[in-house]
């Protein structure tokens, strides 16, 4: 008669049966789960709400998705080309900019000023332009009114309802514009601003034919098309429409902005990933303790009659009930610890971050939850899969170990069945990763990762416990007795150390990378947005003005120190280019790049790197007289140029053959961003030249700065981008604290996993206190041997996972191009910080075997 199978309902009977025996010993493995869990849904649900947050503000500086610019106005068939991307949900609008001259009535005397024409129905698509006194863009922007800045109203003395007379007009003066979004993207003009609506423009007849203007249209993309993938698939398609025009997207509108998205994004997306794998260390452990000490169940229902099948089914039905209970709790609380985060911290919270109950990261949660705790409760099972009843029985006092080669060869090859689930661990480890970080190339590399460095890890452990043991012999007579108890323990037979050894340094190495990590990336991210950063800019400053202006800003209240003065000036020569690499510019193959743009190029010299620029390629020249030229990084790829390329450049009538030295990125924060091309000082520092100028002022002293500025040099021109870089300033301060907040909070969980896979090894210890008690040692004895294990466990651990943290930062920072230092305070609390984590927590779960008596564990055997 066939052997009939225990059906899965009666499995679970069993099981529930089993639980409700000692709920008591279960609650560990849940609370090991929820925590897990709780830091990858808190972690991922915040990280996801910032982060749609921070790319929010870097769309608002450009005012839209992407932007394409050119200096000409587009022909019929390209504004049909471009309407036909409202068939896709694409909104699109034409900004005007160019400049005319604007008086104030009744005083005749006019001024230029930069006119920036807008459809106030569709601009802007994020952002907001802010109006003094308050009211929507439409309702400034009409047929008989304007918006003007401050500086226009410094210059003419003219106030809010106020006509201005432009092209042959008058408008009234509605309002005083405070900020509009695009400033820093929308180009700066050689006046102040006049804001104006395009139907008004059209009425003065100032874009008649030929006249200079410059067309930039703004493209927002519907919530259905946000992906990087579409957003380059649009951008080509804009490329192809306009093919003399210059397309950008929002993550170029401001490289330092740009710069600190990408780092927050990738040290997000690592804490993501540390969480998860932190909580499947927690789950791997935990499970792996609740199932040893469930061997005594499985022999009995062996010898009574169950066979494998059956055992797995009781088993992964309570183990997966535990993972749900845990899984479940561990959604719970990420999800309120996220929703409760402006309560706690208020205003230090980004102030326009929507923070909903984040589903799509309380699924992963669940599922990842699930899923670590369905895959590592298999290898344990999979022990007993083929063993007998009376070995399952003595297995945690008696295990002989057959030594050798052939004996470890036949070892690994009865446990096919435990690689197999190992591998696919790693595989359903790869592809939870590939999930959270929204891209298959990143989990694939983090499984590879990942599967090395627990390879590594482990052959280091196992090798750390050998060479611990050869020594122990050399010096087992001269070292005390609970010192090699201790130190024995760690090779016992039946022992994990070489498991909690690999599990517990690589928590340390998670743990202290995500430390390091973001450490060094916040620091050079706040460099970008420095306070001593330049925030109001001067145009056409004369050489013989330069040193008038330096002695103005040195007794100026409110201007700050920047890295050398109070004012930084750069000299700018009028030039352009004859020839690349020996091709005539007209001849030239460089793709949508408008060549006439390099018709009229800016020029500047230096004969050291200027501050905020890195150098990309090359090496900066020593001779002034070099025949040489530094050329920006982005202006390099459009026209293709590169180290080594031969230009010509003709600077009034004169034909310069220059080399290219050095190709730089400059951080658009500093006044020497404005200059693409950098040539040695004795090349131009005797042709005209016109100074532009940057000063870090106080944000509450720029207008009256602007008013005495205008009465001492009336021909200077202002631009005032202090409002626009104290947004910038606040959303670097969001990503650094809720960078530091998530690392944190990651840490803090990574600690109580940690500290729970430590504890889950006291059921061993139980049997074990009992058995040196029963031998006649004493508490104090016993207490000094299990320190000993706790703490060279930890030491072990703390070595192993800082020295692998410090490669592993060094690899992430070169691959997010930021400069790496080793900080030793960091990895000495590591090291000493594990060695007291394990010891502490190891008498946290164990403090109560010291009060057992012997008979209470002795009867249960």
């Amino acid at each position: 008669m066939a052997k009939r199978s225990l059906t899965w309902s009666r499995a679970a009977v069993i099981a529930g049966r089993d639980l409700r025996s000692a709920p008591g010993k279960f609650v560990f493995v849940v609370l090991s789960v929820a925590v897990g869990v709780a830091a990858l849904v808190g972690v991922r649900g915040f990280s996801e709400s910032f982060r749609s947050t921070l790319t929010r503000e870097a769309r608002s500086l450009m005012a839209g998705d992407l932007s394409a610019r050119t200096n000409q106005r587009p022909s019929k068939t390209e504004l049909q080309k471009v309407d036909s991307l409202k068939s896709q949900g694409i909104r699109s609008t034409w900004v005007t900019e160019t400049i005319s001259m604007a008086s104030v009535p009744p005083d005749p005397v006019p001024i230029l000023v930069s006119l920036k024409a807008v459809d106030p129905a569709e601009y802007p698509y994020y952002g907001k332009a802010e109006l003094d006194p308050d009211m929507p863009l439409g309702s400034a922007l009409t047929d008989n009114s304007v918006a003007v800045a401050d500086e226009f109203l410094i210059r003419l003395k003219a106030k809010v309802g106020d006509s201005l007379r432009l092209g042959g007009r008058n408008f009234r003066i509605a309002a005083r514009l405070v900020q509009e979004p695009d400033r820093m993207t929308g180009g700066a003009g050689l006046g102040p601003r006049v804001l104006i609506s395009r139907a008004a423009l059209e009425s003065t007849s100032l874009l008649a034919p030929g006249s200079r203007a410059g067309e930039r249209l703004l493209i927002q993309l519907p919530p259905a098309m946000q992906t990087a993938a579409q957003l380059a698939d649009v951008r080509k398609r804009v490329e192809a429409m306009l093919p003399e025009a210059q397309v950008m997207d929002y993550r170029e509108g401001n490289p330092a902005l740009t710069e600190g998205l990408d780092r927050a994004t990738a040290i997000l997306s690592l804490i993501c990933l540390v969480a998860m794998v932190l909580g499947a260390i927690g789950v791997a452990m935990s499970m792996h303790a609740h199932l040893e000490q469930r061997m005594d169940v499985l022999a009995i229902l062996k010898a009574i009659g169950a066979d494998s099948g059956d055992l797995l089914r009781i088993f992964l039905l309570q183990t997966m009930g535990l993972g749900l209970a845990g899984a479940l709790l561990g959604v719970a609380d990420g999800a309120g610890v996220m929703l409760a985060l402006p309560a706690v911290f208020g205003n230090l919270l980004p102030v326009h971050a929507t923070l909903a109950f984040p589903w799509k990261s309380a699924l992963a949660g669940l599922a990842t939850g699930l899923l670590t705790t369905l895959l590592f409760c298999l290898p344990p099972l999979l022990d007993v899969r083929k063993v007998r009843p009376i070995l399952v029985l003595r297995k945690l006092i008696e295990e002989s170990e057959e030594r050798g080669f052939i004996a470890f060869l036949r070892r690994w090859g009865q446990r096919k069945l435990q690689i197999v689930s190992g591998i696919v661990i790693l595989a359903a480890l790869t592809g939870i990763a590939a999930a959270l970080s929204d891209s298959a190339k990143v989990g694939t590399w983090f499984g590879i990762a990942l599967a090395a460095i627990l390879f590594v890890l482990l052959l280091l452990s196992a090798g750390f416990l050998r060479l611990l043991r050869w020594l122990l012999k050399l010096v087992r007579l001269r070292l005390p007795q609970y010192l090699r108890q201790g130190l024995a323990n760690l090779y016992r037979p039946g022992n994990q150390s070489a498991a909690v050894l690999a599990a517990l340094g690589t928590g340390v190495m998670l743990i202290l990378a995500v430390y390091l990590m973001q450490s060094q990336v916040l620091r050079e991210i706040q460099q970008t947005a420095s306070p001593k950063l330049p925030n109001i800019f001067l145009v056409d400053v004369t050489t013989d003005e330069v040193p008038a202006m330096r002695e103005f800003f040195r007794t100026q209240p409110g201007v700050r120190m920047t890295e050398n003065s109070q004012l930084d000036l750069l000299p700018v020569v009028s030039g352009r280019f004859v020839s690349f690499n020996g091709v005539p510019l007209e001849k030239a193959d460089i793709g949508h790049f408008p060549k006439r743009i390099l018709e009229s190029v800016s020029l500047s010299w230096a004969d050291a790197l200027p501050a905020g620029d890195k150098i990309r390629q090359g090496k900066w020249w020593t001779d002034p007289n070099a025949q040489e030229i530094a050329i920006a990084e982005g202006m390099a790829t459009r026209v293709h140029l590169g180290v080594g390329s031969a230009v010509e450049v003709e600077v009034n009538g004169r034909v310069l053959p220059l080399k290219v030295a050095v190709v730089f990125r400059a951080d658009e924060e500093h006044i020497g961003a404005r200059a693409n091309y950098l040539l040695p000082s004795e090349l131009l520092k005797n042709e005209p030249t016109v100074w532009y100028g940057a000063a870090r002022v106080d944000s509450k002293q720029v207008s009256q700065i602007e008013r005495a500025l205008f009465t001492a040099f009336p021909t200077v021109t202002v631009i005032n981008l202090a409002d626009v870089l104290d947004r910038i300033e606040a959303v670097v301060n969001q990503i650094t604290f809720v960078v530091r907040f998530l690392a944190g909070f990651s840490i803090f969980a990574g600690l109580m996993i940690l500290a729970s896979s430590i504890a889950s090894t006291r059921f061993r210890r139980t049997r074990e206190a009992v058995v040196l008690k029963t031998l006649g040692a004493t508490r104090w004895r016993i207490i000094r041997i299990f320190s000993v294990e706790f703490s060279v466990l930890g030491l072990l651990a703390g070595t192993v996972g800082a020295v692998f943290a410090n490669l592993l930062t060094r690899v992430l920072l070169h691959r997010l191009e930021a400069q790496w230092h080793f900080e030793w305070r960091a990895t000495l609390i590591a090291l000493l910080g594990t060695a007291v984590l394990a010891a502490a927590t190891g008498w946290l779960a164990s403090y109560r075997i010291l009060g057992l008596r012997p008979l209470e564990v002795l009867r249960e055997e």
